[in-house]
Formats: C-alpha cells, sequence, structure tokens
C-alpha cells in the first residue's frame, strides 16, 4: 500500500495530480479501478475535505480453484 497527500476539493483533483506525479502507468491503472473516500464508493466530482483517504481500488484476477 501506498500513502500520499494532495491538495485538493474534489475528488477528480486529487487524482488528477496523482496522474501528474505518478504518470501513464498510474492513469491506466486509475482508468480501471474503483475510486473509494473513506471506504465508500466515490466519484471524481465527490468533495473531500482534508484528512479524507482516497482509496483506488484495481480490478482483481484469478480465484481459488483445484484441478
Amino acid at each position: 500500500m501506498r500513502h500520499d497527500e494532495f491538495d485538493g476539493s474534489t475528488v477528480g483533483e486529487v487524482l488528477q495530480q496523482a496522474v501528474v506525479r505518478y504518470g501513464d502507468d498510474f492513469a491506466r491503472i486509475l482508468s480501471v479501478s474503483q475510486v473509494w473516500v473513506n471506504g465508500e464508493s466515490a466519484t471524481q466530482a465527490d468533495s473531500v475535505r482534508p484528512y479524507d483517504e482516497i482509496e483506488v481500488l484495481p480490478p482483481v484476477s484469478g480465484g481459488c480453484g483445484s484441478r
């Protein structure tokens, strides 16, 4: 897990700053990920306050199976 801090008044503003910092690889992951704020599903238009936690949850693959 990685932790970083950004300023912004919306989820979208914060995520845009993250794209600038982390580049195209992060932007690609973000395009297929869910975004949550403080454990709740969020949209880019949702407001954020200082100390809110934004999580980017990429899709997972795999599962359990036996052969």
